[in-house]
């Protein structure tokens, strides 16, 4: 076999999500920051399309690029290329990493219990595994700081009308819709629906409103539509259903751990959630991640939590993804009828 190109790839899922790790054949991109490495790739979009569009790739997969950390905490940094985007922060990917290291023996396992730091764009994560065998069964990924960024507010969304929204940060940038008052009772049949729904909502939030990170001035728009479920309380444990429309078109098969961050962080604002208090997201496929408010702090001058997300994943295989010189289309392609909203590609 010749290639120009080989990378190597553990595939990998966090409760249903796919969250790729590339481990090798790939060098660290240009930047004296992992924002700027991130920028970088975003900008110049070559890995993003090799790795996510078609034949290698597709809508429904996220890759992450292990890269040496910057900061002297942290054993290892890595930066999340999601379809359309290239975020500050992930849960379900986090996750993905965090197994990936210490499945893979990239980072010694220690029994029961493994801590280590990575460097996310966005900043530290803590991480915390659960281990046995060999395996990291269970991981806790404490966050970046999250916080409310709107409560209450309307939108106007095409074929709906008006709405109304809350808008949040939970590591990625959010507007949030009760998702019973627009029918969806959150179960996988409604997939399609809820990604086409989400997805105009998201393009609606980002015309008409404004988000702006108070400490990253580069993160202003909105990511994500979540679609919230209805909240039970059983003591201090908080228990509901999501759904996160992501762009260009596809719903999350985890409950989305930047979105139960954001969820955990609109509830605090609203007093509905303690610190110390639980919670528990279920996604359409009915995995779940459970969450934690570890403590409050700010953000510039805005009120913040410290969320932790709990989640597991698995190993799904390893790749050698290569590019054969005469390949007439060494970036790949997308096409809509698997790619929604072409946007002249």
């Amino acid at each position: 076999m010749r290639s120009i190109k080989t990378i190597h790839v553990v595939s990998c899922h966090a409760e249903g999500e796919v969250g790729d790790v590339i481990v090798g054949g790939v060098a660290p991109p240009p930047g004296k920051t992992l924002w700027e490495q991130r920028t970088w790739i975003a900008k110049d979009e070559t890995l993003r399309n090799f790795m996510l569009n078609e034949p290698r790739g597709g809508v429904f997969r996220h890759v992450n690029l292990l890269v040496p950390p910057v900061h002297p905490e942290a054993q290892m940094g890595w930066i999340i290329m999601e379809p359309e985007d290239t975020p500050p922060m992930s849960g379900s990917n986090s996750i993905c990493v965090a197994t990936v290291l210490l499945d893979s023996g990239i980072i010694p396992m220690t029994e029961p219990i493994t801590e280590m730091t990575l460097e996310a764009p966005g900043g530290l994560v803590r991480v915390r595994a659960e281990c046995c065998n060999g395996k990291a069964e269970r991981i806790t990924v404490r966050n970046l700081p999250s916080f409310a960024s709107a409560l209450g507010v309307r939108l106007d969304v095409k074929g709906i009308g008006q709405i109304t929204v809350d808008t949040a940060f939970g590591g990625d940038s959010f507007v949030v819709v009760d998702a019973a008052s627009l029918g969806f009772k959150l179960v996988a049949s409604e997939a399609k629906a809820l990604a086409d729904l989400g997805v105009a909502i998201t393009n609606a939030a980002n015309a008409q409103l404004t988000f702006r990170h108070p400490e990253n001035t580069d993160w202003q728009h909105f990511s994500f539509c979540l679609f919230a479920g209805p909240i039970a309380r059983k003591g201090s444990h908080l228990t509901t259903s999501a759904a996160v429309a992501i762009q260009p078109g596809k719903i999350d098969r985890s409950p989305t751990g930047t979105a139960v961050s954001a969820r955990m962080a609109l509830l605090h604002a609203r007093d509905k959630m303690q610190v110390g208090e639980t919670f528990t997201a279920r996604s359409i496929i009915n995995s779940e991640f459970h969450g934690r408010i570890a403590q409050t702090t700010t953000v510039g001058d805005t009120p913040a939590i410290i969320p932790e997300i709990t989640g597991r994943a698995w190993i799904t295989g390893t790749h050698q993804h290569m590019l054969d010189p005469d390949d007439p289309w060494p970036e790949g392609y997308r096409l809509s009828d698997t790619w929604p909203d072409l946007k002249g590609r």
